[in-house]
């Protein structure tokens, strides 16, 4: 059967909103990490740099985020691996550790990149030095990840995910111009600029990114395991219901995501660029310019859902380079259902992922410019990732008879090829 439609079209009596929510999970706080610090300060720059012209873009990346997520879960639920696991067993070893390193780069400066983020923020709002709070971060979200089981883990993380209400109710505050901001929804607009083009590929990269890609699928891994199914084999295949779930929790995830996005852009461009502030580098410069022009309530919830979000994203960030490099190297043990003597080198890439991060926060690199040029980075290594996830998730021979529709097809290599465009861009001009 072809996986043509992610929702239920005859939920069936069974079919209650108590049971949607129950099916939320890894789609859900996949989207809600894809709103991480470094997420949060793109789309900051780019709101208070360009205004509402940039509004039509969180249209533009939902399909294109949503149809690349549920490749990633249908092939965790079909194969009963992660995304690492599948391409090591059908493409050759170069091609797996490419793949490997694009996410590790890409994930190692976003955690500097967020922990920077969140110690700034927490400087902003206490006076103490964000290098306390940095390194106070990265050893609160290391402990947690080893000392937490699985199932207290997800059950954290959907609750923080609430946290990105915030940006919804800032942008009430913030009393935006509705005509102007509907009109740029509808209506794209693009400058053929350095400065505009950075802008277009930090929002794909911070949107699309390598880890959520790896996340996915390995979270669905996850949650077959807690259902008792130990094995591949036993994990190997899906239901049309488990797919329809996973469908509908993918889908609300990567609605939420990019509604966050969508308000924090309205947000800054009713407050920073009406009122000539279009030149800040960062999300904590954003909240500091909200103050005056948007009064406390506003300053208080961009800024605490800085440091939620990134309790959110890091985690997920240095989880994914784990099932990565595990994966790939077929370790026994490569779970967050695992406890740490029974993964120790699982683990150790977590420590290791955010060690190397919370390094560059203390090496002089530029705390501020790292969170926007992290998501361009992120921009710029997604788009040979997305081409392996389209090419594995259309190959009957990885899928059986779950491969993609022609519609998913199509929004994958439209994701692909936009996002390389971008790129190419962003590097001539």
């Amino acid at each position: 059967m072809n996986a043509t439609n992610p929702l239920p079209t005859n939920p069936g009596p069974g079919f209650s909103p108590k049971r949607f929510i129950a099916c939320l999970g890894p789609g859900l706080i996949t989207g809600a990490a894809d709103d991480d610090p470094s997420g949060i300060s793109t789309y900051s720059v780019a709101g208070a740099a360009y205004g509402y012209s940039v509004l039509w873009t969180a249209l533009l990346t939902f399909p294109l985020m949503a149809s690349v997520q549920l490749m990633c879960a249908r092939l965790g639920l079909v194969t009963g691996r992660g995304l690492g696991g599948v391409i090591r067993k059908r493409y050759p070893h170069p091609v797996l550790w490419a793949a490997c390193l694009l996410l590790i780069v890409a994930n190692v400066f976003n955690i500097g990149a967020d922990l920077g983020g969140m110690g700034d923020a927490m400087q902003m709002v206490t006076g103490i030095s964000k290098y306390l709070w940095t390194p106070f971060f990265a050893v609160l979200i290391t402990l947690l990840l080893i000392l937490t089981s699985y199932k207290s883990m997800v059950r954290a993380f959907k609750w923080l995910t609430l946290v990105l209400f915030a940006y919804v109710i800032a942008a009430f505050l913030a009393r935006p111009n509705w005509g102007a901001a509907l009109h740029a929804t509808f209506v794209p607009h693009i400058e053929w600029s350095a400065g505009y083009m950075s802008v277009l590929v930090a929002l794909l990269g911070t949107t699309i990114s390598p880890y959520l890609f790896f996340w996915q699928a390995s979270e669905e891994v996850e949650e077959e395991r807690a259902k008792g199914r130990s094995t591949v084999a036993k994990r190997r295949g899906a239901t049309a219901g488990e797919v329809a779930e996973a469908g509908a929790d993918v889908w609300t995830g990567m609605f939420y995501s990019n509604l966050v996005m969508y308000f924090i852009l309205l947000t800054t461009a009713a407050t920073l660029h009406a009122h000539g502030k279009q030149d800040i580098e960062t999300a904590h410069q954003a909240a500091a310019a909200l103050l005056p022009l948007a009064g406390k309530g506003a300053y208080w919830l961009f800024t605490l859902g800085l440091v939620g979000t990134g309790l959110l994203a890091v985690p997920v960030l240095a989880g994914s380079c784990a099932y990565a490099i595990s994966e790939a190297a077929v370790w026994r043990g490569g779970s967050l259902n695992d406890r740490p003597w029974r993964a120790p080198r699982f683990y150790a890439v977590i420590a290791a992922a955010m060690v190397i991060g919370l390094a560059l926060d203390f090496a002089g690199l530029n705390a501020v410019k790292m969170l926007f040029w992290s998501a361009v980075l992120n921009g710029v290594l997604a788009p040979p990732l997305v081409v392996l996830i389209v090419l594995l998730t259309s190959d009957s021979k990885v899928m059986g008879d779950r491969v993609n529709s022609r519609t998913e097809n199509v929004l994958g290599w439209t994701c692909a090829v936009l996002m390389t465009a971008a790129a190419l861009a962003l590097f001539f001009l």
